[in-house]
Formats: structure tokens, sequence, C-alpha cells
């Protein structure tokens, strides 16, 4: 963890989240011995063990798809420094040179501004249930425990050990079609027609959404988590109709990775 002298960078609410991504340089693997490579694998292997065991802190390993690049991390932790030393860390297990970063992104869990609240649910409710009877006490109560556990979910994740993890970053257009000079309302509206395309891959597809403006070149970072490709191939697609995708959404390059366990992780890279 961080130098107890320095004290936590942790935010208001949420956690930190990095995405790694690295390409392994095997001439300068290879020129290490057998025992040298052991103990580089080791040395991740502890570290690994190291990050895991630390309060409220998730890492995520990937067999990257494709030569864009080979291993992949996903680190959520509340602590930025912690983050930042995990980071240095992490880049520099196997020995130096061996990994070369091909891409990262710093974001943190956030809450949505398009959720939404308890006034517009109470006076939504209240067409429907006389309020302070019996059943309106119990949507009520029903739609709090809800939001609760959305929130939660939200900024402070489980993550799955699903399969298929897809990661992009997406900004939203500033130019013909500006996002942000539309009212919020019709932003809500849009939103809530593009939740509604995603809650049809509901128990197929786990969506973390993460906002990076201010802390990377996009604004947020998309991670989807799927036990089958067809599926992030799916719903990318279907959103793609959705206006909100289509009329107002920039996306970057896409890394699919596969969760691995370290040994196999290492089969896999050959190393």
């Amino acid at each position: 963890m961080s130098d107890k002298t320095i004290d936590p960078l942790i935010p208001v609410e949420g956690w930190h989240v990095l995405h790694l991504f690295y390409k392994i340089e095997y001439s300068q693997w290879q020129l290490f011995s057998r025992d040298e490579q052991l103990r580089a694998e080791t040395n991740l292997s502890t570290l690994v063990q190291d990050i895991r065991a630390t309060p409220n802190t998730q890492l995520l390993l990937l067999g990257i798809v494709s030569p864009k690049a080979d291993l992949g991390f996903m680190l959520l932790t509340p602590d930025l420094h912690t983050a930042n030393l995990f980071e240095k860390r992490l880049t520099q297990a196997l020995g130096p040179d061996v990994c070369t970063s091909i891409f990262s992104y710093l974001s943190m869990t956030e809450r949505s501004e398009y959720t939404t609240t308890e006034a517009d649910f109470i006076e939504s409710l209240g067409k429907e249930k006389a309020p302070g009877s019996p059943e309106f006490e119990s949507a009520l109560g029903d739609f709090r425990a809800r939001t609760s556990k959305y929130l939660k979910d939200r900024l402070y994740p489980n993550l799955p050990d699903w399969p298929v993890v897809c990661f992009y970053p997406m900004s939203k257009r500033r130019a013909e079609k500006n996002w942000y000079a539309l009212p919020f309302e019709e932003r809500k509206r849009l939103m809530g027609g593009h939740a509604r395309v995603g809650r049809k891959w509901h128990g197929k597809i786990l969506q973390l959404i993460t906002g990076s403006m201010g802390l990377d070149d996009g604004e947020w970072g998309v991670t989807l988590f799927a036990h089958d490709t067809y599926d992030i191939k799916g719903i990318v697609y279907e959103m793609r109709f959705d206006p909100v995708s289509a009329e107002y959404a920039d996306f970057g390059e896409f890394y699919i990775g596969l969760q691995l366990p370290l040994d196999e992780l290492f089969r896999r890279l050959q190393l």
C-alpha cells in the first residue's frame, strides 16, 4: 500500500479505476535465464496476491485477444496513491523493459445524473396510488431499496469473474450535434431510452460506466462483462442505433480480454 507518511487521496464517493494494457517484449524476456524468469513470475504472482489482499481493492487479470496487446489489468481501489503505487509495480513486476505500456486509462466509479430521483418517483407513484397508503409506502420502500443497491453497484462494484471483458473509452460530441448544449430534461429523456436498450441484455451483459472527465483523454470508460462474445457484439451493435450513440457518441479503441488465472495467463503468454 501507499507510504504511511503520505495522506491517502480518497474521493468523497467512488473508487479510482485503472485499465492497463501491455505488450510483452519477448526478446528481452528471452535474455533472462530460466531461474530469472521463474523469479519474475513469482514476483508478479506475489504482487497480485498483495493487491488483492488490500482492503476495497480488486484486480482483474486479462489475456488480450489480438496482437493489439498481450496482457491487461483492471485495478479498482479507493486511494489514488495506492493506485499509482500498484500501477508502477505491475509495470515492472516481470523485470525492466519486459512490459511495454500500449494503452492506459484512469477513471472513477460514479453515479449517473440521469437516474430517477425519489421526487420523480413519488410524483409518478402519486398518480397510481394514494400518498400515505400502505401500497404507496410499500412501493416507495421497494424503490429506495433498489436505488440503494443500484448506487452501491455503481460506486462500489463487486466485479464478476465472467470470462469475456470488453473495454473502450467514449466521449459525447460537441460539434454539429452538441450533447452539452441540450437541456437537462432532453438529455435525461434520451438516456432513459438508452438505458431501456441496455436492460434488454440483463443477465447476459454486466456494464460498468466510469467517469474520466479531467482524469484522462475521454469522458467515460465503458467496461462490459459477458459469458459470450456474441452478446458483446450484440449490445454494442444495437446501441449504435440509439440516438445517444448514433448522434452524440464518439468511441475510442476497443480492447477484448479474457479473465484468466495467473498460471494460465503465463501459459497463454508463453512465459
